[in-house]
This record gives structure tokens, sequence and C-alpha cells, in this order.
């Protein structure tokens, strides 16, 4: 590659990682509250489990409310959407480091939830259309980095940060990487990228797709799957694999870069083939959570185990994100945010469930066969999908999603 080839490539990669500056930041103030619960819940003066209600409001303003904000920007130029959405987010987590009460802390962490949806699906169909068809997943993976390091760097060093200064500081700390992402998106992303001029009812035909409603099902019961296990793998990895309280973040963190590794392997799979590289790595999730009830006894295995399961999981997440907006062709903006809400759905519905089953006997060290379970029935739908399309192309057309 020449130096002119590379000076190109990295300038047209700018955007992208403006888009993945804003994730990082919104991924970290999303998931910071969990280490920092202890703190906020003595500052505020109530008990661990309403401070954890905190997680929950966010994923439901997430869920429900994201859907709103990108009908109502629905006909505003792009990058003006995604300036006005970095600000909400700012104000968001402002609001949270100067919260006197709990009940002004949750309606703040739901204000700065709002954004969080509507923020990572328009941004997957503006990098997604900055770069050529056969790179899509590539950039839209590229921009979800933001989200995976959040979890590799943005968590362990708020947390100490929180725990060092008081939680206030790391909300503070999310707002300066706020200014810095709405700058670097300000002069890095194109003007005038035009909204798509569809209805209302031509995106409520578009989002009633048989193959729309699948992929929505998928990053569901995906992150369902994620989420039935990941919840209560601190107290798996005390009380089954024998790993200290100290040593369960290095566990956590080598988890995060297992994330990293798989968000960029899930890009280039997604451009590969979309629909067979999710059916693959569904037998894959389904494999490793096996795989993880056998390894979990001992330290290493389990260690290892839990590594490649990151990488499994979120080659998941950006192959999914484009087979909703490949397949929602009258309403991707749209779309893409509701598909985000699918995967907090799924966040909640998990967590559910491996509740569930541990309240109803199930030990720790069997709680992987859930996630195994739920991801069996993500490859169900996703191979009902990809049949659906094969008949789609024998009837003369060509599926989009394919």
């Amino acid at each position: 590659m020449s130096k002119t080839e590379f000076r190109q490539g990295f300038f047209a990669r700018l955007p992208i990682l403006a888009l993945a500056m804003a994730s990082f930041g919104i991924g970290t103030t999303e998931f910071v509250i969990m280490g920092l619960l202890p703190d906020v819940a003595s500052d505020l003066g109530v008990s661990i489990p309403s401070a954890g209600l905190l997680v929950t409001g966010y994923a439901l303003g997430v869920t429900f409310g994201s859907p709103f904000l990108a009908i109502g920007t629905a006909k505003m130029e792009r990058r003006r959407v995604l300036l006005f959405l970095v600000l909400l987010f700012l104000v968001g987590n402002i609001l949270c480091a100067i919260a006197p009460n709990y009940a002004f802390l949750m309606v703040a962490r739901v204000i700065t939830a709002l954004g969080h949806g509507a923020f990572f699906g328009l941004g997957s169909v503006v990098a997604a259309g900055l770069v050529p068809p056969h790179k899509r997943v590539q950039a839209v993976a590229l921009m979800f980095s933001g989200l995976t390091l959040a979890n590799v760097l943005g968590v362990p060093f708020g947390t100490a940060l929180g725990q060092a200064f008081g939680w206030r500081s790391t909300f503070w700390a999310v707002v300066a990487i706020g200014v810095v992402a709405f700058a670097a998106l300000y002069i890095f992303v194109p003007r005038n990228i035009k909204a798509e001029g569809s209805s209302l009812l031509a995106e409520a035909r578009a989002l009633g797709k048989v193959q729309v409603i699948l992929a929505m099902a998928l990053s569901v019961l995906a992150s369902a799957s994620l989420f039935s296990v990941f919840t209560y793998i601190t107290p798996i990895l005390t009380q089954i694999t024998g790993v200290s309280a100290q040593n369960v973040t290095l566990v956590l963190l080598l988890f995060g870069v297992g994330l990293t590794v798989g968000n960029f392997v899930g890009g280039r799979l997604g451009d590969w083939r979309l629909m067979p590289a999710i059916i693959v790595t569904f037998i894959a999730l389904v494999l490793v959570l096996m795989m993880l009830t056998e390894t979990i006894y001992q330290v290493w295995p389990a260690i290892v185990s839990i590594f490649v399961w990151g990488v499994v999981m979120f080659a998941l997440v950006s192959p999914l994100q484009i087979r909703v907006v490949n397949e929602a062709t009258g309403a991707p903006n749209l779309a893409s945010t509701l598909n985000q809400g699918a995967f907090n759905l799924g966040n909640a519905a998990g967590a559910w469930l491996g509740g569930l089953a541990i309240t109803a006997g199930v030990s720790y060290a069997q709680i992987p066969w859930i996630g195994a379970i739920i991801a069996v029935v993500g490859l169900a739908v996703a191979i009902l999908s990809y049949i659906l399309d094969r008949k789609t192309v024998m009837g003369g057309e060509t599926p989009v999603g394919a």
C-alpha cells in the first residue's frame, strides 16, 4: 500500500472514528454505574438494590424512549441529529454529576439513555453509508469498537476514578469525553447527509416485514443469551471457579478484550456472507457455552472459555445491526434504533431468566446451559430467516440481507 493510499484510507476512517469515540463515552456511562452502585447508594442514602434500578431505568429509556426520538428527528439532516444526540448525552451526564438525590439521578439517567439507542441506530446507518457496500459491516464494527473499548478501558478506569474521587467525578470525566467526541463529529462527519424521505406509514410497513422482525428477534436472543450468564458471572467465578474477588476484575477485563476482538471478527465475517456468518456464529456460541459448563470448575480453562465466549458473542453484534438495516429498506434509521432497543430488551430478559433459574434451584455452575438454550433458539431463528432468503432467491429476487 502506497503512502497516498494509506492517507486516503486513514482520512476516510476519521468520521467513523469520531462515531467510535462517541460510542466509547456512551458505553462507559451505561456500564460504569454497575461498578459504582455501592458508592452511589451510600451517598444518596438508598439501598444497593434501589441503586441497581438505575441500570434498569437506563435500559428502559433506551428500549422505549429512543424510537420516539428517532421518529422526531427523522426528517433532520443526519449530521445535525448526531450532534444533537451527543449534546443530549452531555446534558444527561452533567445532570448525573450534579444530582442532589436519587430521583433526580434516575431522571438524568433516563435522559442520557434517550440518546443512546438513537445514536447507535443512526450512527450505524451513517457509518455504513460512508464506505463501499462490501465494507459496510466492518464500518459498523469500527463504530461499535468504541462500545467494546468502553468495557475494556472506560468501565475499569471509570470505576477506579469514582472509587478514588467520588462517583460524580466519573460522570464529569464522561462529560469531557463527550466534549471531545462532539468536536470530532463536528469536524469530521460530512455535512448535508440527507434523511430518507419515507412517511411514517411507509416506515411502519418496512418494520412489519417478516425478515425485519426475525432480525430483531435474533438481537434479543443473542443479548439474552449473554446476560443470562454474564449478570451472574461474579458469583460463578468466586463460588464455582475459585477466582478471588480481587481477580474477578482481571477476568472481566480479558472478557472485554474478547468482545473487542470479536467485534472486528464479526465485521470481517459479515462482509463475507452475512447470514451464513450469523448462523455459524450462533453455532459457535452454543458450543462455547456448553464448553463453559465443563471448564468453569478450573481457573485457567474457565478463563480461556470466557475469553472465547467474548469473541464469539460480539462477533454477532455488527452483523445483526446490518441485517436489520438491510431488511428495513424503507426505514433504516428507525429500524436500527429499534434494534438497539432489542439488544437492551435482551439484556433485561436474559438477566431475568438467569435469576428465575437460580431461584428455581439451578446452580451457578449450570447457568451457562440457560445461555446455550437461548442461543439454540437464536440459531433456529437464524436458520429460518436464511431459508426464507433462499426462497426469495428461488422466486427470482435477490435478498438484500443474504
